[in-house]
């Protein structure tokens, strides 16, 4: 059996989540047999190979006792290097959650230096991070899409008050506020660290509910049971996500939740469509919102919490298989490769000099 990887933590809001996740999927892969190193990526972006039997609280106050630095060199042959030597890390199981571990910029670099990892490619995770394009895509292919737009300064909408603001490449809840106007959506932008980015704004649909579905692709695509989470306010906020009731797997939620049988079918079949869109790989949760008849597709998580391995109760798969296949499939994956084809110098060799073209 072969060494994985399990990489969490990052420079992102979502550092503490990504943590329980990472430590999660390392004492699963622990209780399989496999060998398993453990890399953290601290709040500075430093990289550390620490103990994966650690608990979350020894990571509370930063990198834990013991930790070896490492680093992360984007070449062939190179990767993670521990005292100048690599380690073996492939496959890769990514527990970022946010930018830059599940944006699309750590798979890149996993890419160049010739790494499996889980999770959709560069650009996938690319797509499912950036809110803006990720609806447009959707609507693109005919679903039912949330009406978002970019908030831009000076813009005027014909749409009524409120609205929600969100950041545009956010991969949470962190930053989303229910504001009375533009105006305050404006000043929102201004002042919020969780919007420099960009920010995107939506009609807040009264009367709507949240309902998630996880993704899952090995050995085959699956669907999960749908849940509805218990939504006490006007968002389901992060720490409904992932404080309350223990945390990630602790929230109240209604599993499998009680839906007409045409508004599951609609989820479901829109769920595959999606899957099929962003490039999911391993598992991923697609969020919607439904009001009476009406469903929308909201947005895509594609390194969702706890690998979303509590919503796999109909179909009954158990964590160890999940994070089992997670890594089967992975292992399975060619490493990209890229091409210098057509490339042959010809073009240099008849450019005449650089000066001249200045000119």
């Amino acid at each position: 059996m072969s060494t994985a990887a399990v990489v969490f933590g990052g420079p992102s809001p979502e550092h503490d989540i990504s943590i329980l996740t990472g430590l999660q999927a390392c004492r699963t892969l622990l209780d399989t047999g496999r060998e398993v190193h453990a890399i953290y990526w601290a709040k500075s972006g430093a990289w550390f190979s620490v103990d994966p039997a650690l608990e979350a609280a020894d990571f509370a106050d930063g990198v834990p006792r013991r930790a070896n630095p490492l680093r992360l060199i984007a070449e062939p042959g190179a990767g993670f290097m521990l005292k100048k030597k690599p380690l073996d890390v492939s496959p890769v199981v990514m527990c970022c959650h946010g930018a830059p571990g599940e944006d699309g910029t750590i798979q890149g670099v996993l890419d160049l230096a010739g790494i499996r990892y889980t999770g959709p490619g560069a650009a996938g995770s690319a797509l499912g991070m950036d809110k803006l394009a990720f609806g447009a895509v959707v609507a693109q292919a005919g679903l039912p899409s949330v009406p978002r737009r970019l908030l831009e300064p000076g813009m005027q909408w014909d749409v009524p008050a409120p609205f929600i603001v969100k950041p545009r490449y956010g991969g949470s809840s962190i930053g989303i506020e229910v504001v009375d106007g533009l105006d305050t959506a404006h000043a929102l932008a201004e002042s919020s660290v969780h919007l420099k980015d960009g920010a995107v704004i939506e009609p807040f649909l009264e009367g709507s509910r949240d309902y998630n579905i996880a993704v899952r692709t090995y050995p085959e695509l699956q669907l999960s049971a749908i849940e509805a989470p218990a939504r006490g306010d006007a968002i389901y906020s992060y720490e409904q996500k992932y404080l309350s009731g223990g945390g990630l797997e602790g929230s109240a939620r209604e599993i499998p939740a009680v839906l007409p049988e045409h508004t599951e079918k609609l989820i479901r079949d829109a769920a595959r469509t999606v899957a099929g869109l962003v490039g999911v790989r391993s598992v991923a949760r697609v969020d919607f919102l439904v009001r009476g008849d009406d469903v929308w597709v909201n947005e895509i998580n594609t390194i969702p919490g706890s690998l979303a391995a509590y919503l796999w109760v109909d179909p009954p798969v158990g964590r160890r298989e999940l994070i089992a296949d997670v890594v089967a499939e992975a292992e399975k994956q060619p490493i990209r490769r890229f091409t210098t084809a057509g490339s042959d110098g010809t073009a240099l060799r008849s450019a005449g000099a650089i000066a001249a073209k200045l000119g």
